[in-house]
């Protein structure tokens, strides 16, 4: 409801789950489920319906002003959003749609009365959890309202099956949540490897754009807001410059993201704190990229750096690896999954500059990774592919249809044999 998969990733509140949406049913397709994905309307002139791939259709639906309104203020849409999803099975046979499977708290609320209106299962993914991101808020940051903690409660205990990233946070839904641990699957985000590799190499993505040879290269990739805690990158790359002024000849801070959430609340804000700490010279600000030239800034990167105070999954952090650039991640979340401490890159507890500093000084002592921790990072990332993703889906899919089938089969006292194929 919040975020179109055809928005741009990186700008406002497209991010990690665009990419997930639009991967993961393309994957899905090609194994023969045909989706539907209801997304709201952000802008006029739209058409009612796209192709994002061959079986794979999103369709926009009206429901309040195209612009302007907050990811907080959109509950106030959910009624106009709901009535737009039930008008598109109005005009299909009854049975048409299997399965409801919602993406965040919001399409969360959809997604419960559209599956009990229909009679199919409901199946369900965070992607992130209020009570999580309130308890490691950065500073300066705004909770999480108490009704999104209610709504997350609710859709919940909804769902027929929740779908975590990581075992994490499948501990996470029943601590926090009560979520019932036989009803709760992990399937772990993938990466699209045809994309995001090595490719010619980190000289030729320099090259393309117009990074020096010899830089060494500290990449944040990501939506600009507390949350991701850019500043803390920001401030470890002054205390190294302190340390060591010489590096600075030969530094560059490519900080590649929009403003997103809180962050639009202050979008300069990122930009004063560079002149503050008085490294303007070496940082430089970029706008979104698509995913094609995102590749090359991984792969152009001698360090992806991710200071985030929460993660679901962290799909950046793979996206690098899979271009052969190690990852400097705070131990959160799905980081500790999606990173092999020591291996692949390594993780940092905390969000201290000084130790943030102290985790970045191994890597600025050449343009290049170093060698073996590269070459795991392909390794480490080639274990994510999105195929294995879709079928483990796809089975999570068969499983709650099929418990739905022998529910009601035995609510009316036909046994637990009549399945639905």
């Amino acid at each position: 409801m919040h975020t179109s998969p055809l928005h741009q990733p990186g700008t406002g509140d497209a991010g990690g789950m665009n990419v997930y949406i639009v991967e993961l049913y393309r994957h899905l397709a090609e194994l023969n489920i045909e989706v539907e994905v209801f997304t709201r309307a952000t802008e006029g002139g739209l058409p009612p319906s796209v192709e994002l791939h061959p079986g794979v259709t999103v369709r926009h639906v009206q429901a309040g002003p195209y612009g302007g309104l907050t990811k907080e203020e959109l509950p106030a849409q959910l009624c106009a959003f709901t009535h737009g999803v039930l008008g598109a099975e109005a005009h299909r046979h009854a049975g048409y749609y299997d399965l409801v499977h919602s993406h965040y708290w919001l399409s969360g609320q959809v997604g419960w009365l559209t599956a009990d209106r229909w009679g199919v299962p409901l199946v369900h993914s965070m992607h992130t959890m209020a009570k999580v991101k309130n308890a490691h808020l950065a500073e300066g940051d705004r909770p999480e309202p108490a009704a999104r903690v209610i709504g997350e409660s609710q859709v919940v205990l909804a769902a027929d099956r929740l779908v975590a990233n990581t075992a994490g946070e499948a501990r996470e839904l029943v601590e926090h949540y009560d979520a019932d641990p036989a009803r709760t699957a992990v399937v772990h985000p993938g990466v699209n490897l045809d994309l995001f590799q090595p490719a010619d190499g980190r000289a030729a993505a320099r090259r393309r754009l117009g990074l020096p040879d010899d830089a060494v290269i500290p990449l944040f990739a990501g939506r600009i807001q507390p949350l991701k805690a850019p500043d803390v990158l920001l401030h470890a790359v002054a205390r190294l410059l302190r340390d060591d002024p010489e590096l600075r000849s030969r530094l560059v801070v490519p900080v590649v993201g929009g403003p997103s959430g809180s962050g639009m609340d202050a979008p300069d804000e990122l930009h004063k704190l560079a002149a503050r700490l008085g490294i303007c010279d070496v940082v430089r600000f970029q706008r979104p990229v698509g995913q094609q030239e995102l590749a090359d800034w991984y792969r152009a990167a001698t360090v992806l750096v991710m200071p985030s105070h929460s993660e679901s999954f962290g799909l950046v952090a793979v996206e690098a690896q899979a271009c052969g650039t190690p990852v400097a991640a705070a131990r959160v979340g799905g980081l500790g999954v999606a990173v092999r401490d020591g291996v692949s890159g390594v993780l940092v507890d905390g969000h201290d500059p000084d130790r943030w500093a102290r985790a970045l000084h191994p890597f600025m002592e050449s343009p290049e990774p170093p060698r073996a921790m590269a070459e795991a990072a392909v390794r480490h990332a080639g274990g994510f592919g999105w195929r294995a993703a879709a079928e483990a889906m796809a089975r999570v899919y068969t499983e709650a249809v099929e418990r739905r089938a022998r529910w009601h089969a035995l609510s009316r006292g036909r046994g637990g044999l009549s399945v639905a194929r």
